[in-house]
């Protein structure tokens, strides 16, 4: 780290801390971190290790790489939780221990690793979830009505397949699903099931069986409730956004825009908002327009950018889904010779979420166009390119 990048992590967690309404000393004293530590890195006079700059992220409750864009040790988190979250999966229909917490304490546990997953804190999520599964298995096991632990099983599991899925575990997210699927009837819940479904279609996506993805989709949007008020609305809209993007991966233009059309007009009856886990309302369904154009391919540029010219999503939007946007315009970008724009769109897709934009694929692919190309500043893409490893 050179002493420029000292100085600006030493300025944002200044930054932070004040907008948080902390002292030094009460960032010492969560973080477990000196004082005079503190004062030295504010200062750009010392540089954290690796944990010490996570244990003043987890105080300050961002992500490391907020603090420091260069930021790269999540990986090792997460990497040392994929076994251990397989491993608490591996008997789930099997109850082999006793709950260790009360029913309302997992909630508030579960709620917020769901925050997590919306704001793609993958890390945190990483180093809770092993726990956090077995205690919701545990507790859904004991229950003598499993309505309200099934949904936490569901809840739980699907931050854990948020992390599993974007860093790889493609077999371990497939069997996070198949977790859900099987819990989910026991929460006697329409609108879960439906979500569920929703959830679902990541392993359709991964094999490219987007007949079958579309199969699954409609079958749910038959059985999901008839729509009279936002969270119906809401579920079945969601499940017509996400077949638009699966018709338009399958080249099916007429098809995408018609989910795209029904998700417009549900969306008319809700306001933006988080719904059984998934974020859904107009802006929502805007940010899909733009994927649905990427789907479609280098023909639909136009298409995309025009999306763009409209509008640009607003701060309301989890911070994984204004990540999305940013990462597929600058595909647009770069398909369109707009490689100054694609680039500043990456970049602002990493000052959102930094860890959802490392590890995907399409920022990766747009990077290492940028940098065969040559067509913006190099040092500034040099480095962007060794962060998101696409060099």
């Amino acid at each position: 780290m050179s002493s420029h990048d000292a100085r600006v992590l030493g300025r944002r967690i200044a930054v932070v801390r004040g907008a948080r309404n902390l002292r030094q000393t009460d960032l010492a004293r969560a973080s477990f971190v000196s004082l005079s530590m503190i004062k030295a890195i504010e200062q750009g006079r010392r540089l954290p290790s690796d944990s010490t700059l996570e244990a003043l992220a987890a105080a300050l409750r961002v992500d490391p790489a907020r603090l420091l864009d260069t930021h790269t040790g999540t990986e090792t988190r997460v990497s040392a939780a994929l076994p251990a979250i397989s491993a608490g999966i591996a008997t789930y229909d099997v109850p082999l221990a006793l709950p260790r917490r009360p029913l309302d304490e997992l909630r508030t546990a579960v709620v917020q690793m769901g925050r997590w997953r919306l704001d793609a804190q993958y890390g945190r999520i990483a180093a809770h979830a092993p726990d956090l599964l077995e205690d919701v298995l545990a507790a859904f096991h004991a229950a003598q009505d499993k309505r309200a632990a099934a949904r936490l099983v569901v809840a739980t599991a699907r931050s854990a397949d948020a992390v599993a899925f974007k860093y790889g575990a493609r077999d371990l997210s497939a069997r996070l699903v198949d977790l859900m699927r099987w819990a989910v009837p026991y929460a006697e819940d329409p609108l879960l099931t439906a979500a569920v479904a929703y959830v679902r279609t990541e392993v359709f996506f991964t094999a490219r069986a987007h007949a079958a993805a579309i199969r699954v989709l409609e079958a749910a949007m038959d059985a999901a409730p008839a729509v009279r008020d936002e969270s119906t609305a809401a579920a079945r809209g969601a499940l017509h956004m996400r077949a638009a993007v699966v018709a338009g991966r399958d080249s099916d233009a007429d098809a995408a825009h018609s989910h795209l059309a029904h998700a417009r007009r549900l969306s008319a009856w809700t306001r933006e908002g988080i719904y059984s886990g998934t974020a859904f309302g107009p802006e929502s369904v805007r940010v899909h327009e733009l994927s649905v154009a990427i789907g479609l391919g280098q023909d639909h540029t136009a298409e995309a950018l025009g999306v763009v010219q409209r509008w640009t999503p607003g701060e309301t939007l989890p911070a994984e889904r204004r990540s999305g946007f940013w990462i597929e315009l600058a595909r647009a970008q770069a398909w369109g010779g707009r490689f100054d724009d694609a680039f500043t769109s990456l970049k602002r897709a990493r000052s959102i979420a930094p860890q959802h934009t490392r590890e995907h694929s399409w920022a990766r692919e747009a990077v290492g166009t940028l940098v065969r190309l040559r067509r913006t500043d190099d040092a500034s893409l040099r480095s962007f390119a060794s962060w998101i490893g696409a060099c």
